[in-house]
Formats: structure tokens, sequence, C-alpha cells
């Protein structure tokens, strides 16, 4: 386990029993934007499947936690057998205002890149791991002194990604979309809820034409009680899926839209918008007020859909990166 002691006197160490709400409350209140209860701390830290104690570096004065920097390496691969050996990440750090100004949060994230490289990682990302996420990456414009602080250490923007939202209280199918499901239809598409026997070809397409976790995220929620109507499907007319939209997939929240996707093969039919637009209708139909999620590029083909739907950008996200 790590134990060290910096300049300042503050000793930093990895993470043991008893720490895990005090370091909820010091985040919420380094955070307050960003604010997370213990129970969301240890789901999504303590009981991830890649948590190891040692890598959770936490930083205590006088012996109560005051910060922590998550660095994590994969004990499970995302697919396959692949544990990425010589990639790390950093997912998240914080310094409770209380205890700042001390030069912890340099110790911490100092100590999280020792860790790192002492498991083999030659690359580390700011930014966390699949399965479990926080944010994306690193808001510059909330968090400028953790930007700061994170570039003097040698990290540099890997590339970008946004959040967006978008209010519900306004929102009606659009008649265009109707008469475009309405063609659609007459040739053989069905748009719907997958069926429990639908399920499987449905994962194996997310997995295998988008990414693993998208997968995992669609097999977890249903297993963890995800209603089938929370998912809307498009087939072939020989009833072969060929994409998909959800929402409520992750941590059970009902506004939280994605993931969301349309074989690369079968692009170019409006079956993504199609698929957008009436998971929307069953949000709003089931109480939702507003859609958002955390993680688009806005030049992509699915950044423009959503702008083109009324999605506009309320945060970005740096993913940064560092070698070892």
């Amino acid at each position: 386990m790590t134990d060290t002691s910096t300049t300042a006197g503050v000793r930093v160490r990895g993470f043991r029993a008893g720490d895990g709400p005090l370091l909820a409350e010091s985040w919420t209140r380094a955070a307050p934007g960003d604010p997370i209860s213990y129970q969301r701390f240890r789901d999504l830290v303590l009981l991830d499947r890649n948590f190891d104690p040692a890598g959770l570096q936490v930083a205590e004065v006088d012996g109560v936690p005051v910060g922590a920097a998550y660095a994590v390496r994969r004990l499970i691969p995302e697919a396959g057998s692949d544990l990425q050996p010589e990639t790390g990440w950093i997912g998240f750090f914080f310094v409770d205002p209380r205890a700042q100004r001390r030069g912890i949060g340099r110790a911490l994230i100092t100590a999280a890149l020792d860790w790192l490289r002492g498991q083999g990682c030659r690359t580390v990302f700011f930014s966390p791991t699949t399965p479990n996420y926080f944010l994306p990456g690193l808001d510059a414009d909330r968090y400028p002194a953790a930007d700061t602080l994170l570039r003097e250490l040698g990290f540099e923007t890997h590339y970008q990604a946004v959040a967006m939202d978008r209010s519900l209280n306004d929102y009606a199918l659009p008649n265009d979309v109707r008469d475009q499901l309405d063609r659609l239809a007459a040739d053989g598409y069905r748009f719907g809820s997958p069926t429990s026997d639908e399920l499987p070809s449905l994962i194996t397409i997310a997995g295998e034409a988008f990414n693993a976790d998208w997968a995992r995220g669609i097999r977890e929620a249903v297993i963890g009680g995800l209603p089938l109507d929370r998912i809307v499907a498009v087939f072939d007319p020989a009833g072969e899926p060929l994409g998909w939209a959800m929402h409520g997939t992750y941590e059970q929240v009902p506004e939280r839209f994605g993931p969301f996707g349309v074989l690369p093969t079968k692009r170019g039919l409006g079956l993504g918008k199609m698929l957008l637009h009436l998971t929307l209708e069953r949000m709003r139909a089931a109480g939702c007020h507003s859609a958002w999620f955390l993680w688009t590029d806005t030049k992509s083909a699915a950044g423009q859909l959503y702008l083109k739907t009324g999605f506009t950008v309320t945060r970005t996200f740096t993913i940064m990166k560092t070698g070892l």
C-alpha cells in the first residue's frame, strides 16, 4: 500500500476501510457543482471491477482524509483478453477547500502517476475507465486550477468531448418524422421495443459495431430491471436489428439518454433520426422534463443530429494524456 509524506506534512496513502464517507463529503465540498453521495461513490469506485485500494491515493491531515486521486489499470478486460497493460487512467482528483493551497493536489497526482508507473503503465489518460465513470474528462471552465496543475505535471489535450441537454417541455414528434416512419414501415422496417429474445442480437451489434461497454451497459441495465420500453430498436424487413436508442441505461437515471447507434452500413436512411425522436417521445410520455448525456463530438454525425434536434452544449470536457 502506498504510504508517503509530502513536504507540507500531509500523508498520502492507499484507500482503507472507513475513508469512503469522508471522501464523498470532501469531494462534494471541493466540487459543489458535481457533488457525490457516498452510495454513488461506493457503487462507481469501490465496487468497480477494476478497483484496487492501493490505486486510490488518499491524502490525510491529522489522520483525516482531505482529498484523493483515483488511479486505475485494468484488472478485467473491456473485451476479449486485452488488459491494456501499458495504459493507466486517473479518473478524478480533488482536495477539500479547507486543505487547499498546501500542494496536496500535486502530491496526489504525483503519487497516482508513481503507482501507475510501478504497475507497468507507460501512458496515462485523465479520463475514467469503463465501465464506471463520473465525467468524460476535465471541465477546465469549471476547474481551471486543476487544468493548470495537470498541464504543469505533463498532461496534454488528447481530444475534447461535450455534454448536451435538451428540454422536453415543448417536445412533440415532428410531422416530417411521422411521415418518414410511415414510409419506412411501408418498406418493411419495424421500429419498437425489442423482445427479450431479440436482445442478444441487439447486444451483439452494440458490442461488435460500436464498443464492448455499450453491450455491457445494455445487458446489465436489463438484468438490473430496465423496462424494455426504454429501448427503441429498428429492424430490417428480414427482422435483423440495425440500430437502437435508449434511456435510463446508466445508474437508472431516466432522463439520461443513450447509448444510441445505427450500423454504419445502414446510415443514410434516416434511421438514427427516427430512433432519436421516438426515444425522446417516450421519455416525454414517461414524464421526463429533459434529455441529457455526457459524451459526444459536435463534429460527428451523431453530434450534428443532436444539434439539429434541439440539443445544446452544456459542458466541454478535455480528455488528457501523458507518458511515463
